[in-house]
């Protein structure tokens, strides 16, 4: 049996250590040897972008934030959807990532990096809501494991009811923003609406119809 290969490997600002690893063809993030995400399991990643802009397919000039690179999915399927002149902003924390999905001997995200539509900033999401009121047509997170389970303790003001209304205030009038999340959290659902979102909970399979279940929060604006 093949064994998973290193790749590469850094340190989050909390000190753990996040890695990049290969197996027969199938590569894996992982934070303090626990796995974050996969090449082969990326489907409700796919489907957090797809409910996220699928009011912007025809919108001109859409604006959209994405927290949270990954493995370059979520990225990948919103620019699937959204026409040729929209702009994606992808703000991620983490150098290292960015650097691994830049690397085109990996199949993660270099291609979709590439797409004039795409500005990248090493930066945290949080930092980039606050410093644009009003500018978003659309906003999704898939940072960290989401409101139930985080790796990081630094992520958790971005899903506190402050964080909310700060993620709300940088919305256009009748945008949307959908969350990822590991696990159902009922609590988190309750906060959205507290906030002044109408909410959709939707479930998907991390891979295709199998794999685990996944939650996605779809909030929108009046």
């Amino acid at each position: 049996m093949k064994k998973w290969n290193l790749i590469d490997q850094s340190l989050t600002p909390e000190g753990k250590a996040i890695s990049l690893h290969e197996h027969d063809g199938t590569y894996s993030i992982r934070i303090d040897s626990a796995e974050l995400m996969s090449t082969r399991r990326h489907a409700s990643e796919d489907r957090i972008s797809e409910l996220a802009c699928a009011d912007l397919k025809l919108k001109r000039r859409a604006h959209v934030l994405i927290g949270g690179l990954g493995m370059g999915f979520t990225l990948k399927s919103a620019l699937s959807v959204l026409a040729p002149d929209a702009a994606v902003v992808v703000a991620e924390i983490l150098p290292a990532i960015i650097s691994w999905n830049r690397n085109t001997a990996f199949p993660l995200g270099s291609a979709a990096m590439a797409d004039p539509r795409v500005t990248i900033r090493t930066q945290d999401v949080v930092e980039v809501i606050r410093a644009a009121p009003g500018a978003f047509d659309s906003i999704i997170l898939d940072v960290d494991n989401g409101p139930a389970a985080l790796t990081d303790s630094g992520n958790a003001r971005l899903y506190s009811e402050a964080g909310l209304r700060l993620t709300r205030a940088s919305l256009k009038p009748g945008a949307c923003v959908g969350y990822w999340s590991a696990a159902p959290s009922p609590p988190f659902e309750k906060m959205l609406a507290r906030a002044g979102f109408t909410v959709e909970v939707h479930r998907c399979r991390a891979h295709a119809n199998t794999g685990s279940w996944h939650t996605l929060f779809l909030a929108k604006c009046p």
